[in-house]
């Protein structure tokens, strides 16, 4: 597993998920001060980046208009994908 800087707009988020808009303003409010410090989770399937966790920052750098966000990426098959799809 590596951790990249990856443009938001090559994350593909398959599955909508409800975010907190107060944890998002928070993480705004702390991205901008002092940077994201934790990556989220990426999964690169076929050369393609899904994410599934890290709602919140995801939404907060995009927010923010961020052009990249610090992701933990690890490479998986399509059987992994698919179970995180059903």
């Amino acid at each position: 597993m590596r951790v990249i800087d990856l443009p938001i707009d090559q994350i593909h988020r398959p599955l909508m998920r409800q975010n907190d808009p107060e944890k998002v303003q928070a993480l705004m409010a702390s991205i901008a001060e002092i940077g994201q410090q934790e990556p989220i989770d990426i999964l690169k399937v076929e050369g393609i980046y899904y994410g599934f966790s890290g709602c919140h920052r995801f939404e907060a750098c995009q927010r923010l208009g961020q052009p990249t966000i610090r992701c933990r990426v690890r490479r998986a098959p399509r059987s992994v994908l698919n179970m995180h799809l059903a």
